[in-house]
């Protein structure tokens, strides 16, 4: 029997939903292979246990950047490793329901469906990730009513106005959650001159991250190697120090977000700033991201429930959608792509 599964491909994890189950997997977007023979070795969870610690004959890679598909190979074989994990390969044929990024090209775009298709499927339909996010935070994206959604993932940032089941006013940009772990690392090397991993600045992102000065304190202790004496060193940061370069990051993604509100309709922008803007992603979780993005557009910015789980969620809601009209009788846009 068929049974329908979602897929969110993100630059930071690949998450599987399957209609009837939920979300079934999540785990990180990473390959390790054997140079030798470009053999997988691991993928997800296990692969990203040996970031920064593979030998020379193996190297650990992520395959996504900036929510793109750097390698072909590596994500057709890590989809179907996890698939597999899921227990989907005895499904035959499956549909599918595929995240996107708002502003790919269609080369970018036929990757994913390629990708996809290459595992064994009926058919490949597509979602941006600013309206899967929209749907996974509970918001009725078919109704006239104008939503601002603003989704922070891994490796990008995609602001969209939606109304009617489509998008009004959009904006994908590459600052997004990983732009956080580049500026701690950038940090740490320059205060400190110690040279930490992309796994511990995601650590310290999580623990000591804020973009506004915290009400409190709090330290964490990052290890890596000296760049004047070449020895191991440990070192404790705090939030205190790290939110000024940090703030300069969300300043950024806010501005993008006033741009999108400049060139949205004046009807859509009042029912934008009587319900606010809903922030989701993972990205959403560093401290004072809300209010510093809500103090800079002067309008109330409201975290979603869940929101590491709104893209797939989403992806996995829009599978109802799968085969109905691309308009309905009210003028609501079908918010899935016509089937590959």
């Amino acid at each position: 029997m068929s049974v329908d599964i979602a897929i969110d491909l993100g630059t930071s994890n690949t998450r599987i939903y399957i209609a009837g189950k939920g979300k079934f997997l999540d785990e990180p977007s990473v390959v390790t292979i054997n140079l030798d023979n470009d053999d997988v070795i691991a993928v997800g969870h296990d692969a990203y246990s040996m970031m920064g610690r593979t030998s020379q004959r193996l190297s650990t890679i992520e395959p996504i950047v900036g929510g793109v598909i750097s390698d072909f190979y590596l994500v057709e074989n890590m989809i179907k490793i996890q698939l597999g994990k899921a227990n989907v390969s005895r499904v035959v044929k499956p549909r599918v329901v595929a995240c996107i990024p708002g502003e790919i090209t269609d080369v970018e775009r036929r990757a994913v469906v390629n990708s996809i298709l290459s595992i064994g499927v009926r058919s490949v339909s597509l979602i941006e990730a600013s309206k899967a996010a929209a749907i996974g935070a509970g918001l009725d994206i078919r109704s006239p009513h104008g939503r601002l959604v603003l989704d922070i993932g891994g490796g990008t940032t995609d602001i969209a106005v939606i109304s009617l089941g489509d998008i009004s006013v959009s904006r994908s940009m590459k600052v997004a959650g990983n732009s956080f772990d580049e500026e701690i690392i950038r940090y740490v090397r320059r205060k400190y001159n110690l040279i930490i991993g992309k796994v511990t600045a995601q650590k310290a992102k999580f623990e000591i991250g804020a973009v506004i000065k915290p009400e409190a304190e709090k330290k964490y202790t990052v290890k890596g190697r000296n760049t004047v004496t070449g020895l191991p060193q440990a070192v404790e940061v705090s939030n205190t120090e790290l939110f000024e370069d940090l703030s300069e990051i969300a300043i950024q993604i806010a501005s993008q977000v006033q741009d999108v509100l400049e060139e949205t309709p004046p009807e859509l922008v009042g029912d934008i700033y009587k319900d606010g803007i809903v922030l989701t992603g993972g990205g959403s979780l560093i401290y004072g991201l809300d209010k510093l993005i809500g103090s800079q557009v002067k309008i109330d910015v409201h975290i979603a429930d869940n929101p590491s789980d709104c893209v797939i969620n989403g992806c996995g809601y829009s599978l109802k959608y799968i085969g109905q009209e691309e308009i309905d009788e009210n003028g609501a846009v079908n918010p899935l792509s016509m089937p590959y």
